[in-house]
């Protein structure tokens, strides 16, 4: 019992490690679209790249906020029923629930999402757009990046929901919604 709970402690610092890189893509993302607004009221200036670094940044603030927002017990559920429901209960719907969909679904994306990236590389994909970012492969890859960290968080569900099946964890008191803050 001892190494779940290693492991669990271990993939929980991984989950964590991508909210708080959301949450510096958060930071950037504002950054930008403030130098945006500026560039274009102020000066009358228009950067295609800065505005392509918008989604890019969005997309990392989306993609890597999943495995923290799993982990976190953040995640969109149907909390009508959840809530209601004992700590072992929730324990063996999230143990299910990671092993049948999450993992799974993250392998998906994984095989689909590297092929999708590898070949944006190999055709050298940049913005079609003159002035645009290049190198579109980089955004590319973060989405199998982000499938093997959906993978984490789901291995860390199961890890978790173990824990609390053996009475030694509680969802009230890990999970909430303090984040990052």
């Amino acid at each position: 019992m001892r190494w779940i709970i290693k492991l669990d402690e271990g993939l929980a610092v991984l989950s964590k490690i991508c909210g708080w890189v959301a949450c510096a893509a958060m930071v950037l993302l504002a950054a930008n679209v403030f130098y945006d607004v500026i560039a274009r009221y102020a000066f009358n200036d228009v950067s295609i790249g800065m505005q392509e670094m918008e989604w890019h940044l969005y997309s990392v603030v989306f993609l890597l906020g999943i495995p923290y927002a799993m982990r976190m017990d953040g995640h969109v559920r149907v909390d009508i029923f959840y809530t209601k429901w004992s700590q072992k209960t929730k324990a063996w719907v999230n143990l299910i629930g990671a092993l049948i969909f999450v993992i799974p679904f993250a392998y998906l994306i994984a095989e689909f999402g590297y092929d999708f990236a590898l070949d944006s590389y190999k055709m050298g994909e940049s913005s079609g757009d003159p002035g645009g970012l290049p190198y579109r492969f980089i955004i590319k890859s973060v989405i199998p990046i982000t499938a093997f960290f959906i993978a984490i968080a789901g291995l860390n569900m199961v890890t978790f929901a173990i824990r609390v099946i053996s009475g030694e964890k509680s969802y009230d008191v890990e999970h909430s919604a303090e984040g990052l803050a």
